[in-house]
């Protein structure tokens, strides 16, 4: 029960990017086009899941027991870096098209602040691996279904016809507030 309440919390009620306001730079830059909204959040999902498997041992078999903690997030900012590095060059050769579509953007990831917060918040919340894992892969998917639903809408805002005061970035916003408040209905779910 735990694990599902962890599920809907991360993925509805807490999603990182509509109620913590944390990976908003993607969420913005790559949300043009569904196609490259889906490999952007595969991508982040991927990182997002390795990075706190990593940051999660690090911090229980380095930073804890040397009583160095002060050093967690410059850590957390490395593996991350690594990772990102890591997921640039399997796409580079499993997914060219991916590569380039996601082009300028895969390198947001390793400034992506919704990985580095996923990984400091299951350390704060003094989560087990097991739990970590299981917020990650929710995060992940709560950051995804956000970038989708958001590439979605501006796809077909695209073909609208908009006063010229309203065209680009001033209904971009305005569509990101209210799939937020959206989102917050979800609030009385779980606690």
């Amino acid at each position: 029960m735990t694990y599902i309440l962890i599920f809907i919390s991360a993925v509805f009620v807490n999603n990182i990017v509509l109620a913590q306001f944390l990976g908003i730079c993607p969420f913005l830059g790559v949300s043009k086009k569904i196609e490259t909204a889906l490999g952007m959040s595969g991508a982040v999902a991927f990182v997002m899941t390795i990075a706190t498997i990593f940051t999660y041992i690090i911090q229980k078999a380095v930073l804890e027991p040397f009583n160095i903690g002060f050093l967690q997030t410059i850590t957390f900012i490395l593996i991350i870096a690594a990772l990102v590095q890591l997921v640039e060059i399997i796409l580079k050769k499993v997914s060219p098209a991916l590569y380039q579509a996601l082009g300028v953007f895969l390198p947001l990831i390793t400034t992506n602040c919704a990985i580095l917060g996923v990984a400091i918040l299951v350390i704060q919340k003094d989560m087990n691996m097991l739990e970590s894992v299981v917020f990650a892969i929710s995060t992940a998917i709560g950051f995804g279904l956000a970038l989708v639903l958001f590439a979605g809408i501006r796809e077909q805002l695209s073909m609208a016809k908009l006063p010229k005061g309203m065209q680009g970035t001033p209904i971009s916003l305005l569509t990101a507030g209210l799939l937020a408040m959206a989102f917050m209905g979800f609030a009385g779910i779980v606690k």
